[in-house]
């Protein structure tokens, strides 16, 4: 049809502006959380109570966020999410005690969850469409948001109020939405979400394969983002208490990861097309395990620095292609399971690896990343006849 490559062009690159933002605004709030955490008297104890407004706000909405995607559709609803998310940013440094700061976070948690779950839908319907793995260049637009909104939070820290800050975070992210939510309300999704039999246009239900199939692309969601959420909050205090790195080069070592990470995902489109989604999770499991193995357990600061880096190369791509394969199995349910279940890993690292060191220690309890990196690997060998070969 006469300009439909232009059209998913530009849906593209609409999708991929709201992953970066949702990126840069989250980024915004993580960083500003220290002063804000000052402002309200919380202790570390409350504050991580509080902190669970916003994971509950997202786990909850994720699942709803599904139904609405199929009510409404994808694109409308990752408008309204991005306004959401764009105003409730505003809201924690407004707060002066942990309860009202859980209480803000749950709206926040909310949009958040909400806008992964619907922009994803978005991008594995344009995926669909456009017949090439391009679903880890949208995740690489996150990571770079992310990075950005870090960068100019640091940047600012010093000059703006967190209620400064944040409020000029939101006029930035609903300027964005305007401009670029109107290509996506100007477009239906350009593949129907059904999802569908393959040569039918009826739409299928979740059977009891299909789910199975679907739950199995959420553990592997799952066993990566326990390895993002672990090496956010532990990777540097790691390198500065068990390998003598200064704060500065402590704080490098996330940026390794980070930035292995952003690479990955810039690079793989090439490497599905060139592995397949199957061998793809295969060898970014092995990758991880390995580069966390050596990361946790390495004598040596540049070594352990290195072992960052190929961690994040290899969890790159993981969780993309398990959002990706489960939207395309269920559509926007298939979305709202991998994502929730992902998001759960991504909560449950954090503590988990705390207990582990208070009754190991915190380079073994580190090595859990390695060990779900592997787990992701078997279930991808286990998996890859029915996953390669879907209900139909």
């Amino acid at each position: 049809m006469p300009g439909a490559g232009g059209d998913l062009t530009r849906l593209r690159i609409a999708i991929t502006v709201f992953f970066a933002l949702d990126g840069f605004l989250f980024a915004g709030w993580v960083v500003r959380i220290p002063a804000i955490k000052e402002q309200t008297g919380a202790s570390a104890g409350t504050l991580g109570l509080a902190l669970l407004g916003l994971s509950a706000g997202a786990v909850v909405t994720m699942m709803l966020t599904g139904r609405l995607c199929r009510r409404y559709g994808s694109h409308p609803v990752t408008v309204v999410c991005a306004v959401l998310l764009s105003l409730s940013v505003t809201l924690p440094p407004l707060t002066h005690s942990a309860p009202a700061l859980g209480a803000v976070l749950l709206l926040f948690g909310a949009a958040y969850g909400g806008i992964n779950v619907a922009f994803n839908s978005a991008a594995v319907d344009l995926v669909t469409a456009l017949r090439r793995p391009v679903m880890p260049s949208f995740h690489a637009a996150f990571s770079l948001g992310g990075m950005i909104g870090a960068g100019l939070g640091g940047l600012v820290a010093g000059a703006l109020s967190p209620t400064r800050h944040l409020l000029g975070l939101a006029v930035i992210g609903l300027t964005v939405t305007a401009v670029a939510g109107r290509t996506l309300l100007r477009h239906e999704p350009p593949a129907a979400f059904g999802p569908v039999r393959p040569g039918t246009g009826t739409p299928r239900t979740l059977d009891p394969r299909t789910r199975g199939l679907v739950i199995v692309f959420g553990l592997i969601a799952l066993c990566t983002a326990y390895g993002e959420g672990a090496m956010a909050d532990w990777g540097a205090l790691h390198l500065e208490q068990d390998l003598a790195a200064s704060p500065g080069v402590a704080a490098a070592g996330y940026s390794c990861f980070a930035l292995a990470m952003t690479v990955g995902r810039l690079t793989g489109t090439t490497l599905l097309e060139r592995l397949g989604h199957g061998r793809t999770v295969v060898a970014g499991g092995a990758t991880a395990a390995a580069g966390m193995l050596l990361g946790s357990l390495a004598p040596s600061l540049w070594a352990a620095l290195l072992g960052f880096a190929v961690t994040g190369l290899g969890l790159a791509n993981l969780f993309p292609v398990a959002v990706e394969r489960a939207g395309t199995l269920a559509g926007p349910s298939g979305v709202a399971i991998a994502s929730t279940l992902g998001y759960g890993g991504m909560l449950l690292g954090p503590p988990a690896i705390g207990f582990m060191a208070d009754w190991l220690s915190l380079p073994v309890a580190l090595t859990s990343v390695a060990a779900l990196a592997a787990i992701a690997t078997l279930i991808a060998v286990a998996t890859r006849h029915a996953a390669a070969n879907p209900p139909r």
